[in-house]
């Protein structure tokens, strides 16, 4: 299949405009036609790192994201380019390039912090890009992620005189790669080769005291660990002599240093295996348009001075989604019912089954396109709209079988009706030549097929229009005696009567079918409710665990390195999220309970 979109070159996505953030509508237009899963990749440095030529191999070609040639920082705000996964078929790879860090024009350490943020909450995979070594310097101008509990909120009401802790925000926060330019040293310590990772594991340990040196030396190495689980490193040589860096982008790979080069594509490798769809909270899979809904929701937080918060993101998300999940639900519902009714259906059991049919699968649509409804009020709106079409196709059908049996009267008595008029049934012996002819008629009324549910009813209102009728001719019949006539009287009131009462009876079972009816209803509501509760319990548990399991294997770690205190801070961070799993546990059987 052709891929949905094929943004030639990238654009802007995020504007830096006067210092404030500006969203580019143009940027969200692609977004929003972009229905396939998205696995974005975002990178982060200072200006003037070679962060652009990183993801222009991402994308695939040798120019595009501007590499400039100065130290002056080409990219302002957050630049996009979304191209086809050349890995993962029907996904599109959304590459986001971020403005230089420490722009020395900017002098905004702000913007920066803001920019940041933003990378971290829209990517799937992080990519940091920094030159040389992995220094205390280095480390020093990773400060912005010690500002993340600053910056951003997962929560958007927190328990009181409670901080956010790093468990809040492992849950969302993407994959971190660290990519280290020019890297000129023997990858070796205390005399033993090391991979990339383990030198960037070595280069985050902790230092055991407890000075004010101590924790600033520690306190990024510590957000590092505990923000980001999963993490990887690797190693570039410089590509050519520093006087043709200018021209990098004009290079071919032939003139390129071959470790260099193998390198790049080792990168480029693993970013396409290994970085993962954007997911929320819950298993979400983020597309195009949901990716843009995340833009939109955290760029008007920065810009009313509020704190992006992942919660309000996800629950802005879902009234948009849920309200279309119900449009589509509804939308199915319609289509199913216009092909498979005809009205007027024969008995109203056979409209209610098809009703029930339909109304399953429209639940199976609104489920599978929403989330976090929370106390399933867009779920009660789908239940009332699709009770209320029931109630209309039930009056249509009633409307249908009234009209189709009103004109099969007409066409059928008509002429009886006419020979009345004519005099034929006036005479001596008239009566009965009457009810005969009536008799005959009512049987082929009969004899015709789908008349529908009120078949009886209008024959019968019809018939009653026609006492009078009826009772001239018995009347002026001379051949009947009084005592017949009388007779003849009361067995048509008592055909009447007993018409009437089936009628009454009929009406009984219709509304007894009507009102199982709608416990079907609620009972299938119910059922897929509880077992999609059951899928978000078991996604729940299963990334509280992973949490858990990334908390318990850092302190481990902390242990090991003999960190007294931040082990017991993690072992607090391990004991908060234990009674949150447990909690929100206790909350599902409650809610499901009242179901």
């Amino acid at each position: 299949m052709a891929p949905e979109i094929n943004l030639p070159g990238p654009m802007s996505l995020i504007d830096n405009t006067k210092g404030q953030l500006v969203v580019n509508p143009e940027a969200l237009k692609i977004l929003s036609a972009i229905t396939q899963p998205v696995v974005v990749v975002a990178i982060v440095g200072l200006y003037r790192t070679g962060k652009s030529y990183l993801m222009n191999k991402l994308a695939g070609k040798k120019n595009g994201f501007s590499l400039g040639s100065t130290v002056k920082s080409h990219t302002k705000g957050i630049w996009m380019w979304c191209v086809p996964h050349p890995k993962k078929p029907e996904h599109t790879l959304v590459l986001l390039d971020t403005e230089g860090l420490g722009d020395i024009e900017k002098g905004d350490n702000e913007n920066d912090s803001w920019i940041f943020a933003l990378a971290i909450l829209l990517s799937s995979t992080f990519v940091y890009n920094s030159m040389g070594t992995i220094n205390q310097q280095a480390m020093d101008q990773l400060y912005y992620v010690t500002e993340l509990t600053h910056r951003i909120r997962s929560k958007s009401s927190p328990n009181e005189n409670e901080n956010e802790d790093s468990a809040d925000f492992v849950s969302f926060f993407p994959d971190f790669v660290w990519t280290l330019r020019d890297f000129s040293l023997d990858l070796e310590a205390d005399g033993q080769p090391l991979t990339p990772d383990e030198y960037l594991t070595y280069s985050l340990k902790l230092k055991k005291g407890t000075s004010q040196k101590d924790e600033t030396f520690n306190l990024p190495r510590l957000c590092i660990r505990k923000f980001f689980p999963k993490k990887k490193c690797f190693v570039f040589d410089r590509p050519v002599h520093r006087r043709k860096l200018a021209q990098l982008e004009k290079l071919q790979d032939e003139e390129l240093d071959p470790e260099f080069v193998q390198q790049v594509a080792d990168f480029c490798s693993y970013i396409f295996s290994n970085s993962k769809t954007k997911t929320l909270s819950g298993g979400i899979k983020v597309n195009g348009p949901r990716l843009e809904s995340l833009v939109l929701t955290y760029i008007d937080a920065i810009s009313r001075g509020d704190l992006p918060c992942m919660e309000n993101a996800v629950l802005a998300l879902a009234q948009i989604e849920n309200s279309a999940a119900v449009q589509k639900a509804i939308a199915h519902y319609d289509q199913q019912m216009g092909q498979k009714v005809q009205l007027p259906a024969e008995t109203l059991q056979e409209l209610l089954d098809l009703h029930r049919v339909s109304e399953r699968e429209a639940t199976e649509v609104f489920m599978k396109n929403s989330f976090k409804d929370v106390d399933h009020l867009f779920q009660k709106k789908l239940a009332a709209q699709l009770d209320k079409k029931r109630d209309d196709f039930c009056k249509q059908n009633q409307e249908a079988s009234s009209d189709r049996c009103s004109a099969l009267l007409q066409v059928i008595f008509s002429p009886l009706e006419e020979e009345v008029k004519a005099g034929i049934y006036s005479k001596p012996g008239g009566y009965r030549l009457f009810i005969q002819k009536l008799q005959d008629l009512e049987k082929k009324y009969y004899e015709e097929p789908r008349k529908g549910i009120q078949a009886e009813e209008i024959l019968q209102t019809y018939l009653k229009s026609k006492e009078s009728v009826t009772d001239a001719i018995l009347q002026t019949d001379q051949i009947l005696t009084e005592k017949e006539k009388e007779i003849e009287v009361e067995r048509v009131k008592a055909e009447s009567a007993q018409a009437s009462a089936e009628m009454v009876e009929e009406m009984q079972i219709k509304y007894q079918q009507m009102m199982e009816e709608k416990e079907k209803s609620y009972q299938e509501h119910v059922k897929q409710l509880t077992e999609k509760m059951e899928r978000e319990r078991a996604q729940l548990l299963e990334e509280q665990e992973k949490t858990l399991t990334s908390k318990l294997q850092e302190q481990a770690r902390v242990l090991k390195e003999r960190c007294q205190g931040e082990s017991t801070q993690l072992q607090n961070e391990i004991q908060k999220l234990q009674k949150t799993l447990k909690k929100k546990t206790k909350r599902y059987m409650s809610h499901k309970l009242k179901i």
